[in-house]
């Protein structure tokens, strides 16, 4: 007798299981199982088929190796998206905060039939994502540092102690801040350490117009404020709110006060250098709600200096309507170029002279004005011709 082929051995299978199959009542409960599933089933083709049409809007909340989070209304979870390659060759970086149309992945395979080796192995990596970004929405703003777009709030944590405050650094980003149309407050944390850093600080930035919130997150001293407050202006309308800052100024130990099921990490300031450690890595935006009304807060990543020589923020001649206390002075200097910095007749000076200005931001002022003139002339020319394109 020969020896039964491999396909013989198949039919053989194919054969018992069918009439296994046959000889075995399907139950009630197992139909009802199948029919379920191919009601999902039907339902999840109809859904990416009416994705497909139009895509779906949503907003960037965090971005990690080429990967991105992508929050939408109405979903528990965050859909996994990759950009499409053509924002990197038109130079753009999709940003956390960025509001933005995805699509499934499958519908770019299929759209695109590029037989270039590039942007096949681009469509590979789409693939391994879901959800590809398709397009991103005009932005409202956008920062350098801490990299984020479309911000509302932004909340600066000045510590009190452990480690120093540094004005001018705190100074530096509320100028970006107004620059861009967001609104800065001021919050002191650590106020338990230093009560009389912690007024002064008060009254520097409460005399420039800005909010001041003095707390510590430790205690829970001064928290409740600031949690009606973001309650408050999230009930007025959009809010995507950041907290920044140097390293260990305490904003995750302040979100997780705010926010406990946030549960961020958290860590200490460093004896040998006396800075904060990093803790927070990356930047990530966090969907909270608060009193009935749903908003973003952004946890930042730490850092220690932000420097006005290597970036373009804004131009000089913008510098001084980015210090809110100077608006009703500018216009009314004796001089029609006046830097508001030394010259005789500065409607600037004469009000800090008054105490209406402190002279702590006004030092800051200067020491932004002559970080952005080091630059060289043909770097700023650069810079204002790219700034006329956008």
């Amino acid at each position: 007798r020969r020896k039964p082929r491999p396909s013989d051995l198949a039919t053989m299978i194919q054969g018992t299981t069918a009439a296994t199959a046959a000889s075995r009542p399907i139950s009630a409960e197992k139909t009802r199982y199948n029919e379920n599933a191919q009601d999902m089933r039907c339902t999840l083709t109809e859904e990416i088929t009416a994705m497909r049409d139009c895509g779906i809007e949503g907003t960037i909340c965090r971005g990690l190796g080429g990967l991105y989070g992508v929050y939408c209304p109405g979903r528990e979870e965050m859909l996994l998206c990759r950009a499409r390659g053509h924002f990197r060759q038109d130079g753009i970086t999709p940003l956390v905060g960025d509001h933005v149309t995805i699509l499934p992945a499958r519908e770019i395979d299929e759209s695109e039939t590029d037989t270039d080796p590039a942007a096949r192995a681009q469509r590979k990596k789409e693939a391994e994502a879901l959800w590809v970004i398709d397009a991103i929405r005009e932005r409202k703003n956008a920062l350098i540092r801490p990299p984020l777009s479309n911000l509302t709030h932004l909340f600066l944590l000045l510590p009190c102690a452990s480690p120093l405050p540094d004005l001018c650094m705190a100074d530096k980003l509320t100028a970006i801040a107004v620059h861009g149309g967001i609104t800065p407050i001021i919050v002191t944390s650590k106020t338990d350490m230093d009560p009389a850093m912690a007024a002064r600080i008060a009254h520097i930035y409460e005399t420039a117009g800005f909010p001041v919130f003095p707390l510590s997150a430790v205690s829970g001293d001064g928290v409740d404020a600031l949690e009606s407050y973001l309650a408050a202006i999230a009930a007025e309308g959009e809010v995507t709110a950041a907290f920044a800052g140097v390293s260990a100024a305490g904003k995750s130990t302040l979100m997780t006060r705010l926010y406990p099921h946030l549960a961020l990490k958290t860590n200490t300031v460093s004896r040998k250098i006396q800075r904060g450690r990093h803790t927070t890595r990356h930047v990530e935006l966090y969907p909270v709600t608060s009193g009935g009304a749903r908003y973003f807060l952004a946890d930042t990543p730490g850092f220690s200096v932000i420097d006005f020589t290597r970036f373009d923020f804004f131009p000089v001649e913008d510098l001084p309507d980015t210090f809110p206390e100077f608006a009703d002075c500018l216009g009314n200097c004796r001089y029609t170029k006046c830097t508001h910095t030394k010259e005789e007749g500065c409607a600037v000076l004469a009000k800090m002279a008054e105490g209406k200005i402190a002279p702590e931001r006004h030092e800051s002022y200067c020491s932004i004005r002559r970080e952005i003139l080091e630059k060289p002339e043909w770097q700023r020319q650069k810079e204002s011709e790219h700034r006329g394109k956008r």
